[in-house]
Formats: structure tokens, sequence, C-alpha cells
């Protein structure tokens, strides 16, 4: 029933999101705090949260906290807020729906080695991941919730493997002169620095590798 509920409210989440302009609010939001000074930067970092955890993309958030406070400020912010927003879902997924899914993998030998396999490996698996951009953030912190992966490792190697991504994203935004920038994407990821997307792209790349190793050997374990 736990589950129904979580699934129904994502739902609904999801659906009033597209009828609310969602984007138009985060600008609003991003504009009021340029000029609030640190009350402003109070509730940034309560919106992000709340933002995450009802699955509303950062990504506005995120380059908005460039433009409102530039990289020295803004991506120490984001980089809490994240990991905030991050740990407040895993713990929410598994509270809502991890008895439900442990019942299940038990009854399964191959689906119980895996999340075992999983659990072992979880700092590298969420480090890896979190380097990657081509891993939904917002959905990946109530998927480790499902999983044996500790809370220890997950917020150690979220504190870790976001740093690369967030000041990415911070300085594209601190490149941005006004919001009507910002809605119109700023640039993109492929202005980023040459670097970084050669570290995101090595990672994804990487976490394929690992994460398929793992998965084989735990179906070696169960068989």
């Amino acid at each position: 029933m736990r589950l129904v509920i979580a699934l129904l409210a994502v739902g609904l989440l999801l659906a009033a999101g597209r009828y609310f302009d969602v984007q138009d609010y985060v600008l609003r939001f991003v504009a009021w705090t340029r000029e609030a000074g640190a009350p402003g930067m109070a509730l940034f970092a309560g919106a992000y949260v709340l933002a995450t955890v009802l699955f509303v993309p950062g990504l506005l958030l995120t380059m908005g906290a460039g433009l409102a406070y530039g990289l020295v400020i803004g991506a120490p912010l984001v980089w809490l807020s994240a990991n905030l927003a991050a740990a407040a879902a895993f713990v929410l997924g598994r509270t809502l729906a991890r008895d439900a899914i442990a019942r299940r993998v038990a009854g399964n030998a191959k689906f119980a080695a895996i999340d075992r396999a999983v659990g072992r490996e979880g700092f590298k698996i969420v480090l890896l991941t979190r380097l990657s951009p081509a891993f939904p953030f917002n959905l990946l912190n109530y998927a480790y919730g499902l999983t044996q992966v500790t809370l220890r490792d997950y917020v150690a190697a979220s504190l870790i493997g976001m740093i690369p991504g967030t000041v990415m994203y911070v300085y594209l935004g601190s490149l941005l002169t006004d919001v009507a920038q910002l809605a119109a994407g700023g640039g993109g990821a492929t202005a980023a620095p040459w670097w970084l997307r050669l570290l995101g792209f090595g990672a994804t790349v990487a976490v394929t590798v690992v994460v398929t190793r793992v998965a084989r050997r735990a179906l070696a374990e169960a068989t």
C-alpha cells in the first residue's frame, strides 16, 4: 500500500509539473534569490532539496546558482543542497519501498545475489554514476534506496562524485548575465570545458563495465 501511494504521488507530481509552468516559477525564484542576499541563499538550499525530492529537474536551479552567486559561492551552495536532497530521497525510497523489494528479492536467488553484490560494491557504483551525466540524478536517489547500498557509502560517494558536475553547471550559469539567457538554456553542456565532458564520458563507460562485472559475478554466485 505504501508503494502504491508513493507511485500515485509521483504520478500526480509529474502531472502537476506538466500542467503548471514549473520552469517559469524556477526562473522567477532564481531572479528573486539574486537580489535577496543571505536569506535568499538559505531559501535556495531549501527549495533545491524540495525540488529534488519532488522530481523537479535541478539543471535550472544549478545554473541559476551560478547566475545568482557566481562560481565561488554557487558551487558549494549547490553541492551541499544537492547532497542533502539526495540523502533525503534515498531515505524516502528505502522507507517506502525497500521492505517490499527485499521480500520479492528473497524469493529469487539470482536477484538476491545481485542485490547483495550491489551492496558490496555500492560505493564504487554510486561514485561512477554520480560522475556520469548519463544517469538521471533524481531517479537514482530513490533507486539506490531500494538496493542494499549503505547510507554511509551512498552519502560518501555522492559527496565526491557530485563535485565535477556541480562545478561544471554552476560555472556555465556564472557565464550568463540575466535570467532570459538561463531560460534559453545557457549554452548547454557543449559549452563545458573539454576535460569535464571527457570525465563524464569516461565515468559512463566505467560504470557500464563495473555493473556488468558485478552482475556476472552475482549470477555465477547464484547458479
